[in-house]
């Protein structure tokens, strides 16, 4: 079986390969079935990364979810320790380019929230089997982070994302469900 990295390699060349219209048609459709979802429904707090091409959009995510009247929890990486902070984003302007260079929010202009406050949280990653095996991008934040959280996480993908295997290590969380532009996975 190829390596992790090699993994990654391939599924950032895959996804990069898609045109700007087949994106935001997939997004759209991915969105449009995680709002139809109990979890959705049900959750308070929605903690969720700030994506980037090719990732999913959850910049439409957020949006929504501000409109729903929910709270808005987006990570920051602490690298020093491999852990993620959630902090509660009111605006698109309480963002910044951080660890990564991904967008994180600004700790001075927002508020520190507790696992106990999330209510769902979006796990990000590059490529997921139908049975909830994900590969993330390398860090390990979200597997540490998952190991130690009892609320509802679910995954965002696009089906190219989705691979019949991958490596997986003891430390590994699968995930529960798997939210495609054409399905809706169940692992659990």
């Amino acid at each position: 079986m190829e390596s992790k990295k090699e993994f990654r390699r391939e599924m950032k060349e895959k996804l990069a390969k898609m045109n700007k219209w087949e994106y935001e048609q997939s997004s759209f459709e991915i969105a449009r079935r995680l709002f139809a979802g109990r979890e959705w429904k049900e959750a308070e707090t929605v903690a969720v990364t700030v994506s980037i091409f090719p990732e999913v959009d959850t910049l439409q995510i957020i949006r929504r979810a501000w409109l729903d009247g929910k709270q808005v929890a987006v990570p920051k990486c602490v690298p020093g320790e491999r852990r993620l902070d959630f902090r509660l984003l009111t605006s698109f302007t309480q963002l910044e380019r951080g660890y990564g260079n991904l967008f994180e929010p600004k700790t001075e202009e927002t508020a520190p929230l507790s696992p106990g406050q999330l209510s769902l949280v979006i796990v990000p990653g590059l490529a997921f089997t139908k049975g909830g095996h994900r590969l993330g991008f390398g860090g390990g934040y979200y597997d540490r982070f998952l190991a130690g959280y009892r609320g509802e996480f679910l995954a965002l993908a696009f089906e190219r994302q989705l691979v019949p295997k991958l490596p997986v290590e003891a430390h590994d969380v699968p995930i529960p469900k798997i939210v495609t532009e054409k399905e809706v996975y169940r692992s659990c």
